[in-house]
């Protein structure tokens, strides 16, 4: 399908992220600007479309739209968006494409006048089924999302109470969902029971914050409490937080790995560790397992510098800044000509040559998917003089997709899944390639094995699934863009 309609990306050799949610619960406060700031601290996670939702105790509000946060609103739709209750949501599209109609959160309609607002990150993966099933029921929909499927399986799922809602719901859902959902007088986290996409909670004023990643609660002001346990549901209301935990939720979890990698911001905390130390220690790790006769290390910004700097503390290589990253370029709605294409990556990164000249690098980098930027960078290297480059990867090698909320590309794109090391070094240019271990990336997180998900490297994974998706599996003809 012909990307000419929303974000590319001048990256592509990265997995692109999962998505960003935030719930707000503040009697008294702009909880919609609050949300908003919020997003902004996501904006990581997603980059194709924003939206917000407001209650009153009465009534419902919302606007959603295509772009970045900044893009999305206007001073004019934040004073629209009343109440004292927000979700809001900025999305990269696992399941469904990225247009208007997928936009979240989603109003889903349910019996008693029950009306709801939700917003999900994560990839239900069992949600061509449910649809089909729903449909028999009565739902109809409007956008291809697995979320429009999880927003009509909790606004008519069984129960008079949340609890009970989410256990239904858990019983049928298969795959990650990190929600936060609003009702007219409710806010409500919901954290699946393998807890594969992160969630937690802060306080703010008098009230509380949800939110994908603790960054965001630190941004707008709040206070982290924890983060959010898998399987439990929490309700915020007039009589204050309330908690429980689904009855099947397993001892065993299986978090996404590559949060810690790549996806959650270096000052978020993740199982109760700041991520900034988590990838310190896979950078000091990747060292002992490949060491390097080298007289710099450099990071690829931004992700990768914490990694850089835990080699370089461990091999005892100064740490140095080869690599300027242009924070502007990325994701753009502009289809680049030929020739902008042809740059690539020099308009992502510029060298410095005055740093790098004559000298044998370490470049670590967090991840290869496809090969084609790390191939850019190493050319960008050299041409700006460095005698040598030996590229350090801060995690083991991609063989497999990602079936839980991250588009990693199909594996016959995936550079390890059809070459080995050495080909892969050939390819991208390099004088010698060492990638992160999985026992090595586990000892890193401090991880017993089974407590992760770590399916892409492995191809094994802690719920089966089929060997590939389609996140465009909904859509057809007769569903357009709004």
């Amino acid at each position: 399908m012909p990307h000419t309609s929303w974000p590319i990306t001048l990256d592509d050799d990265r997995p692109r992220e999962a998505c960003g949610v935030v719930g707000v619960y503040a009697p008294g406060e702009d909880v919609a600007n609050v949300a908003y700031f919020g997003l902004f601290a996501l904006q990581h996670r997603g980059q194709e479309s924003a939206g917000i939702a407001t209650a009153d105790g009465k009534n419902m509000t919302l606007h959603t739209s295509m772009g970045l946060v900044a893009q999305a609103f206007r001073e004019e739709d934040l004073k629209r968006l009343t109440g004292h209750i927000a979700i809001g949501h900025t999305r990269y599209s696992t399941t469904g494409a990225p247009r208007r109609a997928n936009a979240q959160p989603i109003i889903a309609h349910g019996e008693n006048d029950l009306t709801i607002a939700l917003g999900h990150n994560g990839n239900v993966i069992n949600a061509a089924t449910l649809r089909t099933e729903l449909a028999e029921w009565g739902s109809t929909f409007s956008g291809t999302s697995d979320t429009e499927v999880i927003a009509e399986m909790y606004a008519k799922a069984p129960g008079s109470t949340w609890e009970e809602r989410s256990a239904y719901c858990m019983r049928r859902l298969s795959g990650a969902y990190s929600l936060v959902i609003m009702s007219k007088d409710q806010l409500v986290g919901v954290r699946d029971p393998l807890g594969i996409r992160p969630l937690c909670i802060g306080k703010f004023g008098g009230g509380y914050i949800l939110a994908s990643e603790s960054c965001a609660i630190d941004h707008v002001g709040g206070e982290f409490i924890r983060e959010v346990v898998p399987g439990e549901t929490i309700v915020i209301d007039d009589t204050g937080l309330h908690s429980s935990i689904w009855s099947g939720a397993r001892e065993k979890h299986a978090m996404c790995i590559f949060e810690h990698i790549y996806f959650a911001r270096p000052d978020s905390i993740l199982n109760g560790k700041l991520n900034q130390a988590t990838r310190a220690k896979m950078g000091a790790q990747l060292a002992r397992e490949h060491p390097a006769d080298a007289d710099m290390v450099i990071g690829v910004p931004d992700s990768a510098i914490p990694h850089a700097i835990g080699y370089a503390n461990e091999s005892g290589i100064p740490y140095g800044e080869g690599l300027v990253r242009n924070r502007y370029v990325g994701r753009t709605f502009i289809q680049p000509n030929q020739r902008m294409r042809e740059l690539g990556v020099g308009m992502k990164f510029n060298a410095l040559p005055a740093v790098i000249a004559g000298k044998r690098l370490v470049v670590v980098e967090d991840s290869i998917v496809r090969g084609t930027t790390k191939s850019r960078v190493v050319k960008l290297l050299r041409s700006a003089g460095a005698a040598e480059i030996h590229v350090r990867i801060a995690s083991p090698p991609i063989i497999s997709t990602c079936h839980f909320g991250v588009d990693m590309a199909t594996v016959d794109e995936l550079i390890a899944a059809r070459k080995t090391i050495e080909e892969i070094r050939v390819e991208i240019g390099a004088d010698s390639l060492g990638y992160l271990s999985v026992d090595g990336l586990r000892q890193s997180v401090e991880a017993r094995a089974g407590t992760f998900c770590n399916g892409c490297f492995t191809g094994k994974y802690p719920i089966p699934v089929q060997l590939e998706m389609n996140k465009f599996e909904f859509e057809k003809v007769g569903v357009g863009d709004d």
